[in-house]
């Protein structure tokens, strides 16, 4: 494992109705337009092409979320967080290197997401990634219509994200 991540031991596991509660406390510090708890409800129970983790540390303290969805072969990045107290522990990288992982094992070739023009931190973690900037929702955030970045990433390469953790 690379050695950014020794200092903070996780587990990524599939997100279940219990976490809910911890799920939203960590969205609604995350973003300013937090999903609902019926979204989150919807995503474990009836969506199925939702694929929704959690990242716990060994105290099984939730850390971080994600909600993806695999549609075909292409998997979509619908929200991702981190609490704030635990950011500098690569914690969304571990989740989307996870998520991206365990998509192409179920057949995902591509990856696609959008996320705020001025989140300067998450789209620097998605270049990492191999995403690249493909264009622009405008105004696409209700809360301040901030514009959205289309971003993609065409070829799931498993041996480059493995060495990233």
């Amino acid at each position: 494992m690379n050695p950014a991540f020794t200092d903070l031991e996780i587990t990524i596991r599939k997100m279940a109705l219990a976490d809910i509660d911890r799920v939203i406390e960590i969205d609604q510090s995350s973003f300013s337009l937090p999903w609902p708890k019926s979204s989150f409800h919807f995503e474990l129970t009836e969506n199925n092409a939702s694929r929704p983790w959690v990242a716990e540390t060994s105290d099984q303290k939730i850390v971080g979320m994600a909600v993806n969805w695999l549609i075909v072969d292409e998997l979509h990045i619908a929200t991702i967080a981190a609490d704030p107290d635990y950011r500098q522990h690569h914690i969304g990288l571990r989740l989307m290197v996870h998520s991206l992982c365990c998509a192409a094992e179920e057949g995902a070739v591509c990856s696609f997401l959008e996320v705020r023009r001025g989140n300067l931190a998450a789209r620097s973690l998605y270049q990492k990634l191999g995403y690249t900037e493909d264009g622009i929702r405008p105004r696409y955030y209700e809360d301040n219509h901030e514009d959205a970045i289309l971003m993609s990433l065409q070829k799931i390469n498993l041996d480059f994200l493995k060495s990233l953790v």
